[in-house]
């Protein structure tokens, strides 16, 4: 059978290394914080080419993080999209600002930034871009926009870590950008794990105490927090594989070419790679017409298949009180119904590829 997402070969490519790390974690007994952690920021730092990176408890705690550090607060607004993982907008509406959304652009599937201007109000204080699939949205428009309207710039990277825009890793753009270490994420630890990225020195101190319940020394507490701390095992683990990250990289976009090679000829829409970017195919993601009968035949097939993402954040129950409608966000409500996500892994073999392209192919000629 084919693997999603293939955790078993990625811990059996570096099973040695890791496996002493994390013995090495545990001889020291050095659990939370401490030199594990410290160094892995500093590669983290270096990786994206600069500035600093604060890791912490998750890819929701990193937005949390980087809201609170902001100041957003009660009764601001902040633009984000409509699709994507819950957490992108949940984390604004758990600090009591209200989610704004944008439709998406079929292209990328990212924030459609020639919709922002009409959305931004008095109240509204910064932009939650998302990197949707791999591939970071359109960065110098937004980036423009926020200079001209005086707002701040977050990036939920938690799909496209090690992705560029015009050569730059996307975790340097913004005031601050996140992303996530989640198993399945293309760079991932064993448990949850996330970082904040900023090129700003006194915000990186802030997230860095906010993490810590807004400590500024040993109960001497700044702000009010959270304990979003990354633990020593995670960023044992994730030393290790940062270091073979570039060719993990590398191998995912030898996956997708192979994709859109054994797909060309299909019906369906694959997924584009716009100029002056690079992907981390987080996903790969095709769009097409008769999605059951696909998932059908390749569970038939023994492939695994997923739907990122099913139903558009604005008709979730949850922000039902936001008065958002069916009908609202017509691209965002397009892609919910079409997406369908194939296995995507750095060691899925060519052979492999082929199979699971030709029963998509069949189904799409039947």
């Amino acid at each position: 059978m084919i693997d999603f997402a293939n955790l078993k070969e990625s811990h059996k490519a570096h099973k040695e290394e890791i496996e002493e790390a994390v013995l090495r974690v545990c001889r020291n007994a050095q659990f939370i914080m401490g030199s594990e952690v410290e160094s892995l920021e500093k590669e983290l730092a270096e990786f994206v080419g600069g500035g600093y990176a604060v890791s912490c408890s998750s890819g929701s705690s990193a937005l949390l993080l980087a809201l609170m550090a902001l100041g957003v607060k009660v009764g601001d607004e902040v633009i984000t999209t409509p699709f994507t993982f819950i957490a992108t907008a949940e984390m604004i509406a758990l600090l009591g600002i209200k989610p704004v959304f944008v439709d998406i652009s079929l292209e990328d599937y990212n924030l459609d930034c020639d919709l922002i201007e009409q959305a931004i109000t008095p109240k509204t204080k910064a932009i939650l871009a998302v990197s949707l699939y791999g591939q970071p949205p359109n960065l110098e428009k937004l980036e423009h926009i926020c200079r001209e309207r005086n707002l701040k710039l977050i990036l939920d990277g938690a799909q496209s870590f090690g992705a560029e825009f015009l050569g730059r890793k996307d975790s340097t753009f913004g005031a601050i950008a996140t992303t996530s270490f989640f198993p399945a994420k293309p760079l991932g630890c064993y448990g949850d794990g996330g970082a904040v990225f900023t090129q700003e020195e006194s915000l990186a101190k802030k997230i860095a105490s906010l993490r810590l319940h807004g400590e500024k020394s040993r109960y001497v507490h700044q702000f009010v927090g959270i304990g979003g701390r990354l633990d020593a095992l995670q960023a044992a683990v994730l030393r290790i594989k940062l270091k073979y990250f570039a060719q993990d990289i590398a191998a995912r976009n030898k996956v997708a070419k192979l994709y859109n090679h054994y797909l060309s000829s299909a019906n369906v829409v694959i997924p584009r790679v716009l100029e002056g970017r690079s992907s981390v195919f987080a996903q790969y993601t095709l769009r097409v017409k008769n999605r059951e009968k696909i998932q059908e035949k390749l569970k038939d097939s023994g492939i695994p298949s997923a739907i990122h993402y099913p139903l558009g954040l604005h008709l979730q129950e949850c922000f039902a009180p936001l008065g958002y409608k069916k009908g609202d966000f017509p691209n965002t409500e397009l892609a919910s119904e079409e997406v369908l996500s194939l296995p995507m892994n750095p060691y899925l073999q060519e052979s492999e590829i082929k199979e699971i392209a030709q029963v998509v192919q069949k189904v799409m000629e039947s």
